[in-house]
């Protein structure tokens, strides 16, 4: 099969970083172009599932604004924020937490 050379950018960090990983695998940047090219083909598709980062992101900050709204917010002190760190909860964040527990079940 005749070869053939292709041209693409792509973020300096991100090839870095791709390289990286392919030769702990074992392969090149061109192999593993090659991989995912004869995938697709084979698939006719993405080999992978395409999706937004965080796709609950949305629904968690319109939950945040409208605890907000209504008042259900707590807010901590450095100190308090500094405890935590150590496993020491407030116990006014443990309530909170209790009162709330059925919306933050799923987080």
């Amino acid at each position: 099969m005749a070869q053939t050379n292709l041209t693409i950018r792509i973020d300096e960090e991100i090839k870095r970083d791709a390289e990286f990983l392919f030769n702990r695998i074992g392969l090149n940047i061109s192999s593993a172009v090659n991989v995912f090219f004869r995938q697709a083909i084979r698939e006719q598709s993405i080999p992978f599932e395409l999706k937004p980062y965080d796709n609950n992101y949305t629904a968690k900050l319109k939950r945040s604004m409208e605890q907000s709204e209504k008042g259900e917010v707590i807010t901590f002190t450095m100190a308090e924020l500094e405890a935590m760190e150590t496993g020491k909860i407030p116990k006014r964040a443990i309530d909170f937490l209790e009162k709330h527990k059925a919306a933050y079940a799923n987080d």
